[in-house]
């Protein structure tokens, strides 16, 4: 009788089932075999056509000038201080979508009042945002697992902070215009973000963080909710689209409080 291979080996001895070849497999520490599926796989020339998003994660402010999602990464493992030279309800609607993101926001403001709807909008306080009087802050005990974004809403001269930026604790001050503390709290930001100012303050502007002469010229005729945002490398303009829940909160976008 001819030996086939499929049913004995090389030495004339029967090849072990397939059951068997599992068992010794599991024995082995191999595991079970998975089920079969064919491979994905792509050639050089469609590596290119691949699309994946890359870089910070975070809050949507709003869209750039192309129309795509501006997002800034408030939640990060060193300080960042940001500096919004702007409206109110700007900083509203970042305080708000920051708390969505699961951060916790304190607010250290002198008008309570124009925050409180948004504390009870959200549950009382106990879910995402706290007001205090200003300097008042406690420590916040920021972590990975719960970031935090200290809101400063200070007036013209904000006094130096009992709460400074850390490890997942960033701190945006609210400037409602340019004042003499101004160009100190640019140097120390590693964001600025610039609404409508008047010619004189965005010329001054100009000087203290080197801007293009299109963008001084700009800067004085900004519509409402259009912010001017500039980092360590790069210039872009966000403008910041409510949602209808925001609408319904805070109403439509506004430089002027």
């Amino acid at each position: 009788m001819a030996m086939t291979t499929s049913a004995y080996g090389a030495t004339g001895a029967p090849e072990p089932s397939v059951a068997e070849r599992v068992r010794e497999q599991v024995r082995s520490g191999f595991g079970l075999l998975g089920p079969r599926h064919g491979r994905h796989a792509l050639s050089v020339d469609q590596v290119d056509s691949l699309a994946l998003p890359i870089g910070d994660d975070g809050v949507v402010i709003g869209v750039d000038a192309e129309g795509q999602p501006a997002v800034l990464g408030l939640n990060r493992p060193t300080p960042h201080d940001v500096v919004l030279i702007g409206g109110l309800w700007t900083a509203q609607v970042l305080a708000l979508r920051a708390a969505a993101t699961g951060a916790r926001v304190a607010v250290e403001t002198g008008r309570a009042q124009h925050w409180m709807q948004l504390v009870h909008a959200m549950g009382g306080g106990q879910n995402g945002m706290t007001v205090f009087d200003v300097g008042r802050v406690p420590p916040q005990g920021a972590s990975a697992g719960t970031p935090v974004l200290v809101v400063r809403d200070c007036g013209m001269r904000p006094p130096r902070g009992r709460v400074v930026s850390g490890p997942w604790q960033s701190v945006l001050t609210l400037l409602p215009y340019l004042s003499p503390v101004a160009p100190r709290l640019i140097r120390q930001a590693r964001l600025v973000g610039v609404q409508r100012v008047s010619p004189d303050e965005a010329a001054d502007l100009g000087r203290t963080m080197a801007l293009p002469r299109g963008d001084v010229d700009s800067l004085p005729t900004l519509a409402d909710g259009v912010t001017l945002w500039c980092g360590d490398r790069d210039r872009q303009y966000v403008m910041t689209q409510p949602t209808d829940a925001e609408i319904g909160l805070l109403g439509t976008p506004r430089r002027m409080d």
